[in-house]
């Protein structure tokens, strides 16, 4: 296989996460949660083997007539934003105008972060929370916490996006890789399995749910307040 046709087949790898986005849609327009949450795993594992994959074969040099950034960030947009966000407010979990105020904020401010060209860091992580709603509401299925909770969570994540924050990317965040990136597939299987006994794992099930996200979310501000902070103190 010529490295040509190698960095296209990773382009046509990155497009089959919209094939999985219409699947987990349909679930969600059926109410069929699960099957629906089924479908943004795996959608959410392509997300995270196309980018090594599209860096191992350079493809803005094999196969620059499609944009893969471009690409990825179509396809995020509905696994990570759209259909979580419909999900949260079809489910009842926020009733009344919560649901309506987790909506409007989730993909409103998403759409702005998305297209902010200083999402990045220099060591690769992201600057403010990158809007991976689909991990949130995820885990708020799963736990099921009353909705004010929800709404707090839904909040500050929302202010989070603006403000010069660091959340690791599992890949390509060098720092605590080796924590990190082990972190990152313990909660791909974890909500995997949630998603697929229908919300109803073990408790080890849940408790691992939630120290792999609470890990995911803290891990690049505590890199900044010991690192970057840290430095700039002395």
């Amino acid at each position: 296989m010529t490295s040509q046709m190698r960095a296209l087949s990773v382009h046509l790898l990155t497009a089959t996460g919209a094939v999985f986005a219409m699947l987990a849609m349909l679930a969600a327009v059926e109410q069929k949660w699960a099957l629906m949450f089924v479908w943004l795993v795996v959608a959410f594992g392509v997300d995270g083997i196309d980018g090594p994959l599209a860096r191992k074969y350079d493809v803005k040099n094999n196969a620059p007539q499609f944009d893969g950034v471009l690409l990825d960030l179509i396809i995020d947009y509905l696994t990570y934003v759209f259909i979580p966000a419909f999900a949260l407010f079809k489910s009842g979990l926020m009733d009344g105008w919560t649901g309506w105020f987790a909506i409007i904020v989730i993909t409103f401010t998403s759409a702005m972060y998305f297209a902010d060209t200083r999402m990045k860091t220099k060591d690769n992580s992201f600057s403010g929370f990158p809007g991976c709603w689909n991990m949130l509401v995820l885990v708020i299925f799963a736990i099921e916490p009353s909705f004010w909770v929800s709404l707090t969570l839904v909040t500050v994540l929302a202010i989070a996006m603006f403000v010069p924050l660091k959340f690791v990317h599992p890949v390509r965040t060098e720092r605590w890789r080796a924590v990190t990136l082990p972190m990152a597939l313990g909660w791909t299987f974890f909500a995997g399995w949630a998603a697929w006994v229908d919300f109803h794992p073990q408790a080890w099930a849940l408790w691992g749910l939630v120290v792999t996200s609470l890990y995911l979310t803290f891990a690049g501000i505590a890199q900044q307040i010991i690192y970057d902070f840290g430095k700039a103190a002395r």
